[in-house]
């Protein structure tokens, strides 16, 4: 198996220049599938904090770059929809966001908003004790009594520390999401209806925005998420970090 990646194969949601150069690097394994993009990517391409893959590793030697709170020393794990990134001797926060277009996009977050994550219930399964076990979009699973509180497409923020449920936002008429794919992502609004749909199809979402227009979508590609997403910190268009620099191939 080849360990280069050629930029015109990227995912979409990586936020790379595809014809500047002919490699990137290789995401490794992890989480958040084929759409997680490397954590060089994040460093080198997008903040500019390195120029090389030398300095990335270098600069994650020394335990200060945290993703959702934990130190990483590999520059291509994956990083994926809201992953938090902390630089912790810059004291600088992030929280990556799905911006126009399915890119994903990078917003500065406050300090106390590092200390958490928002996943979306994509499974919920019951487990032996008499527990129930979710499962996140980002493959993350985690344990809860209350099984009748969560059900699939509910929102929850984990705390990145012990791994508790800090807050939860239900799949409902009049929920706040996110389009997260699909021609409308990167599109926040309020859900209107949920559109159900007989037999083994998708069920669809029909979703308002404040400025009076709209759209339908299937629910896979909505989020639920809560008021703090959408202003100063919330990662939209406005205010997120998307803009590429020139990178390096993935030999550099």
């Amino acid at each position: 198996m080849t360990r280069h990646q050629k930029r015109l194969s990227v995912p979409k949601s990586w936020p790379v220049e595809r014809k500047e150069e002919t490699f990137t690097v290789k995401a490794g394994a992890g989480p958040h599938g084929e759409a997680g993009v490397p954590l060089l990517v994040l460093l080198r391409d997008v903040l500019g904090y390195v120029d090389s893959k030398k300095e990335a590793r270098y600069a994650l030697g020394q335990d200060s770059v945290l993703v959702n709170g934990k130190p990483v020393s590999d520059e291509r794990v994956p990083i994926g929809m809201f992953d938090i990134l902390a630089f912790t001797e810059r004291e600088e926060y992030y929280r990556v966001f799905p911006d126009e277009g399915g890119r994903l996009a990078i917003s500065p977050i406050d300090a106390d908003a590092a200390d958490s994550k928002l996943g979306k219930v994509v499974g919920k399964t019951q487990v032996s004790g008499g527990q129930t076990q979710l499962t996140l979009h980002d493959g993350h699973t985690l344990l809860v009594e209350d099984a009748a509180q969560y059900s699939p497409n509910d929102s929850i923020v984990v705390d990145n520390d012990d791994q508790s449920i800090v807050a939860h936002f239900p799949y409902e008429e009049g929920a706040l999401v996110t389009a997260v794919a699909g021609a409308h992502a990167g599109v926040i609004g309020t859900i209107d209806e949920i559109v159900v749909t007989p037999g083994s199809s998708k069920n669809n979402v029909i979703v308002s925005q404040e400025d009076g227009e709209g759209f339908e979508t299937v629910e896979d590609y909505v989020v639920v998420i809560d008021e703090n997403f959408t202003g100063e910190d919330s990662g939209t268009e406005s205010d997120s970090t998307s803009d590429v620099s020139d990178g390096g191939d993935a030999d550099e």
